[in-house]
């Protein structure tokens, strides 16, 4: 797969130039399979050509600009530099603010993101209300059923558990199911 995406970066970069959204799609999605395959150096690098790129041609700032910072900062986590994640989890939450709105599946995801980290920190009462956050807004954007919902219902579980609260935990986990 990674050397389907290098074909496709090096294909995309003949036909529409290095400065083009697609480009810079291209370059995250090698970077996502770097990132699966544990070479974070290479993910980061092409992250931050990525970032470069959006930041030159989208100058008024887009919605892209934000997924590229949450993607850093999910280099980051993997690399336990977990506060560092914390901080371009918020310039992506930051982001996502401005370009789609505070109620969104972007928010809420990256919202989720940083309570992991801060949980990972063992900041769990702040990891929890991040949950909580979070929660929130998966629910009123992409309702109850929705699989993201579960998963943030379960970290938000665990830390519950960690924190003393089984009965909160069992009712976080029965409403994951």
């Amino acid at each position: 797969a990674m050397a389907m995406r290098e074909k496709v970066l090096d294909i995309r970069r003949r036909s529409v130039g290095s400065d083009s959204d697609e480009f810079a799609v291209s370059l995250v999605n090698l970077g996502c399979s770097y990132l699966a395959q544990g070479m974070n150096e290479e993910a980061h690098g092409k992250f931050e050509e990525a970032l470069g790129i959006v930041r030159r041609i989208h100058p008024e700032r887009s919605v892209v600009e934000g997924i590229f910072l949450e993607n850093i900062g999910a280099v980051y986590s993997k690399q336990g530099r977990l506060e560092d994640a914390v901080a371009w989890y918020r310039k992506a939450h930051r982001m996502y603010r401005k370009t789609v709105g505070p109620d969104s599946a972007e928010a809420g995801g990256v919202i989720c993101c940083t309570a992991v980290a801060l949980s990972r920190q063992g900041k769990v009462e702040e990891a929890m209300e991040k949950f909580e956050e979070a929660l929130a807004i998966q629910r009123r954007v992409l309702g109850d059923e929705h699989p993201d919902v579960a998963e943030t219902l379960t970290h938000l579980a665990l830390c519950k558990l960690e924190s003393g609260d089984s009965e909160g935990a069992v009712v976080c986990l029965r409403e994951a199911q």
